[in-house]
């Protein structure tokens, strides 16, 4: 099945290289997205931690 026009549009964060890719890019288990923004891939780890700390202060409630 040949991937959606939305995905080979879309904005990725490449954990592997730590760069965004845009469209086709490394593997799907090395990517964090898809983003609609090239800002907000670029974003992704900030706001992956930024989460993370929010579940955390959760669980110590």
């Amino acid at each position: 099945m040949a991937p959606s026009k939305d995905i080979d549009d879309a904005w990725w964060f490449c954990l592997k290289h730590q760069r965004v890719e845009h469209g086709p890019g490394c593997p799907d288990k090395d990517r964090m997205g898809p983003y609609a923004t090239e800002a907000q891939a670029a974003n992704a780890l900030e706001e992956a931690r930024a989460r993370n700390e929010a579940w955390d202060a959760q669980d110590d409630d």
